[in-house]
């Protein structure tokens, strides 16, 4: 069976699928791994790596396309790329289902098995094929070193005959995946670290770490069965915001990691509570795609307010280290296709019975058959 790699078309985007390690792993399956040439530019990979890797190189995308039993990419196909897509093959990519509704209807008219990687479920067999996850880590960490590279002292304390430097206090906002890795990356620095999450759950997490944990009275909160964090009702957003206050004041770094899957971001940290903060602060919102959690951030920019706090909105954190994003996301694909893949047979078997393909699979045979986007009316 024939897995096509192809370029990706969404401007800045420096991830790539597959990586010369994991296509070796899936041609010793038996997968016949084509890429488009020059994928891995901008992540490091040369076409004579993947040669190397036991992958045919390809010009012509579209012929390939048409030809190939299933395409792995990072982001979602836009219009046009679909009509070039082979009837009846398995196109697996982030896919924003939530809000590709026509796209989704594209997909399944045109007869495409698609398979989102948000989609996949957060279970202890999917673990290895977490995509959502494998980025967010990378985000939380470069979230940090981004805050530090633009920061205008250094993180942690230092004693000279000069005299002691106090270590930077960061607060983040989120423990889930990307805020823990930025809990642990701040602290490596020696910064001193407190953080905040709508489930006390991640209270014990937070401590392990070495950071402090915020405790706000919201009442009743909880996380989903996918592990992400119950939306809150108006009520608790205000209280959250009074909390969010007093600690963002005395913070010289936050970073919000607030995300919503598939609704818009919370909105956390107002003008209100930008005001509070010193000159020189830096806010890093890692939610700003979906909306932001702060006031005024800008996606992939930088805003001062007036009172010289910046404001810093990136649609792919992950994506300013292609390199290892490239790698996890590579080995999360090559998990999902291994899953799947018979043996004996030396094809894909896709099980609709399977929990995990059940979980991702949007549209297959004509139809969109995830229950969560069919239309109901």
């Amino acid at each position: 069976m024939k897995l096509f790699i192809p370029k990706e078309t969404v401007d800045g985007e420096t991830r790539v699928a597959m990586t010369p390690g994991s296509t070796r792993k899936l041609v010793s399956l038996g997968v016949e791994v084509i890429v488009e040439s020059g994928l891995g530019a901008k992540a490091g990979y040369a076409d004579k790596d993947y040669s190397e890797a036991g992958a045919s190189i390809a010009s012509d995308s579209v012929s390939v396309s048409r030809e190939s039993d299933f395409v792995a990419r990072v982001n979602k196909p836009d219009g046009g790329e679909v009509g070039k897509l082979a009837k009846g093959c398995l196109h697996i990519s982030f896919l924003d289902p939530f809000n590709e509704k026509e796209l989704i209807e594209q997909l399944a008219g045109a007869g495409i098995s698609a398979a989102s990687l948000e989609m996949i479920p957060r279970t202890t067999l999917a673990q290895k094929m977490d995509a959502l996850s494998s980025q967010a880590n990378l985000a939380g960490y470069q979230a940090v070193i981004l805050a530090a590279e633009r920061f205008d002292r250094i993180l942690p304390m230092m004693m000279t005959p000069a005299g002691t430097i106090s270590p930077a206090k960061f607060f983040i906002i989120g423990v889930g995946v990307a805020g823990l890795q930025a809990i642990a990356t701040a602290k490596r620095l020696g910064a001193r670290v407190e953080a905040f999450d709508t489930r006390p759950v991640v209270e014990e997490q937070v401590k392990s770490l070495g950071a402090k944990f915020v405790k706000v009275d919201l009442g009743e909160t909880g996380q989903t069965d996918q592990g992400y964090a119950k939306e809150l009702t108006p009520e608790q957003m205000e209280k959250q915001r009074e909390a969010m206050a007093k600690a963002c004041a005395m913070a010289d770094v936050v970073i919000t990691t607030a995300k919503l899957f598939g609704r818009p971001a919370p909105r956390i940290v107002t003008k209100e509570i930008l005001d509070q903060m010193s000159a020189g602060s830096i806010v890093v919102d890692l939610a700003a795609e979906t909306g932001g959690n702060v006031e005024g951030v800008q996606v992939n920019d930088e805003v001062v307010t007036k009172n010289g706090v910046r404001i810093i909105g990136h649609a792919s954190l992950e994506g300013m280290v292609p390199r290892h994003a490239s790698q996890m996301l590579a080995a999360n694909v090559t998990a999902f296709i291994e899953h799947f893949w018979d043996k004996k047979s030396k094809a894909l078997n896709l099980d609709l019975e399977d929990e995990i393909m059940q979980g991702c699979l949007i549209t297959h045979d004509g139809a969109v058959i995830h229950e969560r986007f069919q239309d109901k009316d």
